[in-house]
């Protein structure tokens, strides 16, 4: 039975999520639905990545290539003027999903420093593709000129809808994650991490079950690829570069690994901090790096690891 402070946790954040849209509307003070929206989006990035690092001990630093392809999926066939909602991001996942299947296939036989390498060479191959497509704008990116349609049932170019949408897809994708790693292929996926020769000998095959978790991985992140090219209206290479990589694991670092929370507390942490200190002076990121290794020596379990019921999960 889940612990009453994890309780009081979720419905907490659930309820503060939920009330943002009406607040907001209130101080009319769109900015801040906006930035969140873009908060939640990474933290399903995020979530997916955790999922692999953080329970499965793959160090991936290709992650943001299936950002790129789920924006890409939907940018595309906008561009040939297909909008609608329900071909594009099935197609986004799909096409993530195929992408994590192949670069897990060859990745996963590695370990260590040659896992990095790989995962890292194919994110970057498929950036150097990107800024080369010149009719997709190469490395100016394309800009979205209709979002995703879905027959009327919701409209993306409400905010508050759109807000909501995000939302409810954020907290399935932690649901998602916190029974998968809850159910008898995360305690296997944890089993290999911890002990792989173990795992063997008891007659499971890690490879198998790492290579779903990052095919899994990868079609959430399409998720959110599909979702932030909708947000930001635009799509750029830039979404498959390795420092967005980066960013990514350092959200789930920050926020805690392995934590069902950690991913979006750091989405949150890094996001708005990055924002304040962008509106405060061009020099932000001599700033923001030392704060960043500060957290990390201070807060060595993660932001989730000091509140209560956010680690458990």
């Amino acid at each position: 039975m889940p612990s009453r402070a994890r309780v009081v946790f979720w419905a907490g954040v659930i309820v503060l999520l939920v009330l943002l849209p009406p607040v907001v509307a209130a101080l009319k003070q769109p900015f801040y639905l906006d930035l969140m929206r873009r908060v939640m989006i990474f933290a399903i990035a995020a979530v997916s990545l955790n999922l692999i690092l953080g329970y499965g001990g793959m160090v991936s630093f290709g992650h943001a290539a299936y950002l790129g392809i789920g924006g890409y999926a939907v940018g595309i066939l906008a561009f040939y003027g297909v909008h609608s909602g329900w071909l594009q991001w099935p197609l986004a996942i799909g096409a993530s999903a195929l992408a994590a299947l192949a670069i897990g296939a060859v990745s996963i036989r590695t370990s260590g420093i040659y896992f990095i390498m790989i995962t890292l060479a194919f994110t970057q191959m498929l950036y150097y593709l990107g800024v080369s497509l010149e009719v997709f704008g190469g490395d100016d990116g394309m800009r979205i000129k209709t979002r995703s349609q879905f027959s009327g049932m919701v409209d993306l170019a409400d905010p508050a809808t759109f807000y909501y949408l995000v939302l409810a897809l954020m907290l399935g994708s932690l649901y998602l994650v916190h029974r998968l790693v809850n159910s008898r292929f995360g305690m296997v996926l944890r089993a290999t991490k911890s002990n792989e020769v173990r795992s063997r000998a008891i007659g499971f095959s890690p490879y198998l079950y790492r290579l779903a978790a990052f095919v899994i991985a990868g079609a959430l992140c399409g998720l959110a690829g599909a979702l932030l090219a909708n947000h930001t209206a635009y799509i750029t290479p830039d979404f498959m570069h390795w420092t967005r990589s980066g960013e990514i694991m350092f959200m789930v670092i920050l926020g805690g690994i392995a934590t069902s929370a950690g991913p979006l507390l750091g989405a949150v942490v890094l996001l708005v901090v990055e924002t304040v200190l962008a509106g405060w002076t061009e020099h932000w990121q001599v700033i923001l790096g030392p704060l960043l290794v500060l957290s990390v020596i201070f807060f060595r379990k993660g932001l989730a690891g000091v509140m209560p019921g956010a680690r458990n999960g």
